[in-house]
C-alpha cells in the first residue's frame, strides 16, 4: 500500500509538473503573439498623438509619414524607376518601330484620304505608284528623324517631370486609412508570419522555463 501511495504521489507530481509546463508554454506563446500583434498595430495606431503624462504616443507611420514619403520616393527613383529607365524604354527598338509605324500610318492616311478629298486633281496625282514612292521617302526620313525625336522627348520629359517629387506627393496625400489598407493587403502574410514567430518563440521560452524551474 505504501509503495502504491508513493507511485500515486509521484504520478500526481508528474502530472502537476506537466500541467505547469503546458501552462507556461501557452502563456508565453500568447505573450509572444500579442506582443508582436500590438507592435504591428502600433505601426499605424494611434493615428493622432495621444498624451500619456509626459509621454506622447503615436503610430510610427502617421508620425513619420513625410519622412517615409521622402525616403520611399528617393529609393524608388534611385533603385526602381528613374528617367534613365524611361529613356531606355523610349529608345527600345520595339517602341521606336511602333512609333515609326504610327507616324507613317498617319501620314499615309493624310495623303491618301484627307488630302485627296480637297480636289480631284490631287487624287489623280497621288496614284498608287506615287503613293508608294512617297511612302518610301517617308520611311527613309523617319529612320533619320525618330531617334532624335525620341531623345528630345526624353529630355523634355526629364525637365518637366520630377519623379521623386511626384512620388513623394502621392504618398503624402494618402490618408492613413488608405496607407494601412494598402500595406496590409501587400504584407498581410508577412505580418501574420511575424505574429506566428512571436508565438513560437514565446512557446519555446515557456518550455525552457518550465523544464528549468519546474
Amino acid at each position: 500500500i505504501s509503495l502504491q501511495n508513493s507511485r500515486t504521489s509521484k504520478s500526481n507530481k508528474d502530472c502537476l509538473m506537466l500541467l505547469k509546463i503546458c501552462f507556461s508554454v501557452v502563456i508565453c506563446a500568447f505573450i509572444g503573439w500579442i506582443t508582436n500583434f500590438i507592435a504591428i498595430k502600433m505601426l499605424f495606431h494611434p493615428r493622432r498623438p495621444v498624451q500619456l503624462g509626459s509621454l506622447t504616443v503615436q503610430g510610427i507611420f502617421p508620425k513619420r509619414q513625410k519622412a517615409l514619403a521622402l525616403n520611399l520616393a528617393a529609393a524608388i527613383e534611385g533603385e526602381l524607376l528613374s528617367h534613365q529607365d524611361i529613356r531606355g524604354a523610349m529608345h527600345h527598338p520595339d517602341f521606336s518601330a511602333r512609333l515609326r509605324e504610327k507616324i507613317l500610318a498617319g501620314f499615309t492616311d493624310f495623303l491618301g484620304t484627307r488630302l485627296t478629298s480637297l480636289h480631284p486633281m490631287v487624287g489623280m496625282f497621288l496614284d498608287g505608284t506615287m503613293m508608294e514612292k512617297i511612302r518610301e521617302l517617308l520611311e527613309a526620313e523617319l529612320d533619320r528623324i525618330v531617334p532624335g525625336l525620341l531623345e528630345t522627348a526624353a529630355d523634355e520629359l526629364e525637365q518637366a517631370l520630377d519623379l521623386r517629387k511626384v512620388i513623394q506627393e502621392k504618398i503624402e496625400s494618402l490618408s492613413m486609412e488608405r496607407l494601412e489598407t494598402l500595406l496590409m493587403s501587400i504584407m498581410a502574410r508577412e505580418f501574420r508570419f511575424i505574429e506566428v514567430v512571436g508565438a513560437v518563440l514565446g512557446a519555446l521560452i515557456g518550455l525552457t522555463q518550465g523544464l528549468l524551474f519546474f
